[in-house]
């Protein structure tokens, strides 16, 4: 299928020509591709920018849903960028398991560190992320690791928002244009709640049952005390109290370890857990005020 420019704005369009500009003078790249909408979006530009030259490179690890591993191979194959997984060992990081709201940096240091390590093995020399420019000033330990790395962020330096980078996604006729953002499963672990793999999984196990009934953006958040607190969009909440629905997922739920469920009044909403990140912990990743996507 042939791209549709004809939907972009002439602002889009010089950032779109930016966006390639920029990867095809870093000659090669490997992007840490998720699948998701922005990485998307960087691996299409570095395809059409670099062919060959460029690769595509999925973290594997008990924080990556199964669902998302398949989703990340799907988009890989339909952008036509070489793919690459990698396997990662975060949860062998006691920094990390102790998720005292500075994980997404040792999960970032060890998915960048992996990469850089396979550099001449892909033949390629430069690691691209997919932050925008939405993410600036925004607390996103993540960034910290990737400047140590000396990641590049094409996004931003083509100055793409979030919407610019759907608005690309689109016109790319990428299947990934509309995709809700999906963090990894350590996420959903309240500060100071220990990762392990057999908690992530169990939210992986909750989170999938909550979308058979239907819902794109949900999250299933486990508290101290095995406490699980979903958030569903505010307009879906009366769905979940009826009787027969309430029932069936308190029931599977349950099954599955958790010892109260409970439902949010306030709604689904991005980084709802940062909340409980201490202030300090913000101001060190530049994001006092601000909330991470998880």
């Amino acid at each position: 299928m042939e791209a549709i420019f004809s939907e972009l704005t002439a602002q889009q369009l010089r950032k779109r020509e930016r966006l390639l500009e920029i990867l095809s003078c870093l000659k090669t790249a490997a992007v840490a591709f998720s699948g998701g909408v922005d990485s998307s979006v960087v691996a299409k530009a570095a395809q059409l920018a670099l062919g060959d030259r460029a690769v595509a490179v999925t973290a594997d690890s008990a924080s990556v849903p199964r669902s998302e591993l398949e989703d990340a191979t799907r988009l890989a194959q339909e952008i036509g960028i070489r793919h690459r997984l990698v396997v990662t060992e975060e949860f062998d990081n006691p920094d990390y398991v102790r998720n005292d709201g500075t994980r997404c940096y040792h999960c970032k240091s060890e998915l960048y560190g992996r990469i850089e390590t396979l550099l001449p093995e892909l033949g390629v020399a430069a690691i691209c992320s997919g932050a925008n420019v939405d993410d600036w000033g925004d607390y996103r330990p993540g960034l910290t690791a990737a400047a140590e790395h000396a990641v590049r962020h094409p996004l931003q330096e083509a100055d793409c928002t979030k919407a610019d980078v759907r608005a690309l996604a689109r016109a790319w006729i990428l299947s990934a244009w509309d995709k809700p953002a999906s963090p990894c499963l350590s996420s959903r672990l309240a500060p100071g709640l220990q990762v392990t793999p057999e908690r992530t999984g169990r939210v992986e196990a909750a989170e999938a049952y909550l979308k058979t009934f239907g819902y794109r953006e949900c999250r299933v958040r486990l508290h101290e005390g095995e406490v699980a607190r979903i958030e569903v969009p505010v307009v879906e909440l009366a769905r979940l109290a009826d009787p027969v629905v309430r029932q069936s997922l308190v029931r599977k739920l349950k099954e599955l370890g958790f010892q109260y469920v409970t439902l949010d009044l306030e709604g689904f909403r991005s980084g709802s857990l940062n909340a409980l990140v201490d202030l300090k912990t913000k101001r060190l990743f530049g994001g006092a005020d601000q909330s991470q996507q998880t």
